[in-house]
């Protein structure tokens, strides 16, 4: 098939080109650079997709059966209306459409099915209202024009390849001894999704008749707590860890943010937790999920051979721990 990947050169873009190509299909990937590094047989088409005029004019007189939109600008957002301006700018023929959607569609709260309703047009934060409305714009797209979407709303991805400083993050103090900071009791709770596992799911959405009109939450069907996922961490090193818990409000005092540098718990790990309830991706795409500790091996080899530590990176964590009221830490 031909087939358009938005932002097809990072993880996990890059790992579904790379698949793709594998499989014989004819892809091209629109992105803001003017060449990539996926090799010879991938088109590179550049073009701003939130500029409705430069995305027009960079699809002009091409036509794909196959659409992943995968990208989304972290520095000035995408919006419902930059989407359905790409919708129309890939023409009639798509056949399907599939979109990068997230959990964060849904606001808050655990246990989410894929019919429960998504956070408000209004939602506080410009990325969770995004997704959010752009679901509602694509899924009304094929409720009245026929639009062959699916969506997709994975949780923490993490795998080889992952550029957010997250997985790494933690086996970079494991390996060289350092205790792990824990953000309050450590107990909320997280769920992740294997990049590979997700990629397997949007090739699949491809052909299947019956993913057509839906969306699939994807991911580990169990959360963790956050003291879970760095046993779990730590145990894909063979390193026994050491655990420091320090109040959440102390991290906020010191200059802790979840989202920007220097970071305290992997970049944006401490978050308030939204789960979802995993099923029906593995019933109608006929997933055999990767077990979270297989997916960490895997992650923890490609870590090995190629992650570079920041072993220059932990001013903040001796910040932390100088402030914290007990530093004699737990060994777990």
């Amino acid at each position: 098939m031909k087939v358009l990947v938005i932002g097809g050169t990072l993880f996990i873009g890059r790992a579904l080109v790379e698949q793709l190509v594998k499989s014989g299909h004819d892809v091209a990937v629109l992105h803001r650079q003017p060449k990539h590094d996926l090799g010879r047989r991938v088109e590179n088409i550049m073009a701003d997709r939130n500029d409705a005029e430069s995305l027009r004019e960079a699809l002009s007189g091409r036509r794909f059966q196959v659409v992943f939109d995968n990208v989304y600008d972290w520095e000035r957002g995408t919006t419902a209306e930059q989407v359905e301006a790409t919708v129309r700018a890939c023409g009639d023929r798509v056949v399907r459409y599939i979109f990068m959607s997230s959990v964060a569609a849904y606001g808050d709260g655990l246990n989410h099915k894929e019919s429960d309703p998504l956070a408000p047009d209004y939602h506080a934060q410009a990325y969770v209202r995004h997704k959010a409305t752009t679901e509602r714009v694509l899924f009304r797209m094929h409720s009245q024009k026929g639009l062959p979407v699916v969506t997709f709303r994975p949780v923490f991805v993490y795998g080889p390849g992952n550029p957010f400083y997250r997985e790494q993050f933690f086996w970079d103090r494991l390996r060289a001894g350092r205790p792990v900071i824990i953000p309050g009791d450590g107990h909320r709770l997280m769920q992740f999704t294997y990049v590979n596992d997700l990629v397997s799911a949007l090739l699949r959405a491809m052909e299947e008749p019956k993913a057509l009109g839906e969306a699939f939450n994807i991911g580990d069907p169990k959360p963790l707590t956050q003291v879970e996922v760095v046993e779990k961490l730590a145990k894909a090193a063979n390193v026994d860890p050491t655990l420091v818990r320090i109040p959440r409000d102390t991290i906020a005092q010191a200059g802790g943010n979840a989202m920007d540098e220097p970071f305290y718990f992997g970049e944006y790990f401490d978050v308030p937790p939204i789960t979802e309830n995993i099923g029906k991706v593995t019933r109608v795409l006929k997933m055999k999920l990767t077990p979270f500790e297989v997916g960490l091996k895997e992650t923890y080899r490609w870590y090995t051979r190629n992650h570079k530590p920041r072993t220059g990176g932990f001013e903040f964590d001796d910040k932390l721990l100088a402030l914290a009221k007990s530093v004699s830490p737990a060994s777990v």
